[in-house]
């Protein structure tokens, strides 16, 4: 008995040197996606338009970088936040900690270099090398064209400059060793000509990560085979809302059109409409959808063209459940 004792006691001792060994492991030597490139990205008029036009309506950086104004629908932003950071995503929404958006006014990235930023963007790791909560779809971004990420870059070095220090996150054991593993080499691609509907829709469907708010999850992973389905639930202060299926099945794109898709986005940029101001038991959504509204009509249908030849998955979505 006492040889099995003994026996016994080496397995645990084992299996914890193991573990140790592991998380030491992952802690000084993850994330690993390489140095930051030696570049200097010129700030031509055209690269700074398009990269204006990536951040505000497409890859809509402006929308967690910024301040929104959450007592009107969609939380249109509030003029002259833009690029400040210091929202706070925590775990009363279901994050494993407490993360703050960065300020990326050129007064939060002034010790920053353009390969540093590029870097972050793409692979998920801040100047230092620190892993950066993937609430920022660096995943999505790191397989878009070179270019257009050097256009982000371009544009947010104009943006004008606003004190505004943020606190450093501060992720909840064991996330704070799990989330080295997270950030990777970033994968880029040729942007596609427009010409071609379908691979370019789905580019910018991959610029926008749309997949990510329109799947549900588990435990901020989306589950693999429901893409694009909907159902993903987030908590407001009315109650919980879900995301929309948008795959062609019935319970989601099926029965649209391309002009119905078009004037679902276009609909906030009527000059007749106003946000509304909403009570705390009112319905809101986190869509930001005056910012989507500036996306130009040709990408809009390339997305639905991209969207219209994936799977149809059923999933009949409940918009939002009110909390009583």
């Amino acid at each position: 008995m006492k040889k099995v004792g003994k026996i016994f006691l080496y397995l645990i001792l084992a299996i914890i040197i193991l573990v140790f060994g592991a998380a030491t492991y992952v802690s000084i030597f993850l994330p690993n996606v390489g140095k930051a490139e030696n570049i200097t990205i010129e700030k031509t008029a055209a690269r700074v338009e398009r990269g204006r036009y990536l951040a505000t309506s497409v890859m809509v950086c402006v929308d967690c970088h910024s301040q929104r104004d959450w007592t009107k629908y969609a939380g249109p932003l509030t003029p002259g936040t833009e690029g400040k950071g210091g929202e706070r995503f925590d775990q009363h929404y279901g994050f494993p900690g407490v993360f703050y958006s960065k300020n990326i006014t050129p007064e939060g990235l002034s010790n920053w270099t353009d390969g540093e930023i590029f870097r972050t963007i793409t692979t998920g790791v801040d100047k230092n090398g620190k892993p950066l909560f993937p609430i920022m779809p660096y995943h999505y971004y790191g397989q878009l064209d070179k270019e257009d990420i050097y256009a982000i870059i371009a544009y947010i070095r104009t943006l004008k400059p606003v004190v505004n220090p943020v606190p450093a996150a501060k992720p909840d054991f064991p996330f704070n060793i799990i989330e080295n593993t997270i950030p990777t080499k970033a994968s880029m691609q040729t942007r596609p000509p427009e010409s071609d509907s379908l691979a370019y829709g789905k580019y910018i469907t991959t610029a926008a990560a749309c997949v990510e708010c329109h799947t549900k999850d588990n435990k901020g992973q989306i589950i693999s085979g429901l893409e694009f389905s909907g159902g993903r639930e987030f908590l407001m202060p009315a109650g919980v809302i879900r995301s929309s299926n948008i795959t062609p099945h019935e319970d989601g794109l099926k029965n649209w059109t391309a002009e119905k898709f078009v004037k679902r986005f276009k609909l906030y940029q009527d000059s007749a409409f106003v946000s509304p101001v909403l009570g705390k038991k009112d319905f809101n959504t986190l869509m930001p959808w005056m910012m989507y509204s500036k996306m130009e009509e040709k990408d809009l249908r390339a997305i639905f063209t991209y969207l219209k030849s994936l799977k149809p998955i059923a999933n009949k979505v409940e918009k939002f459940s009110p909390i009583n």
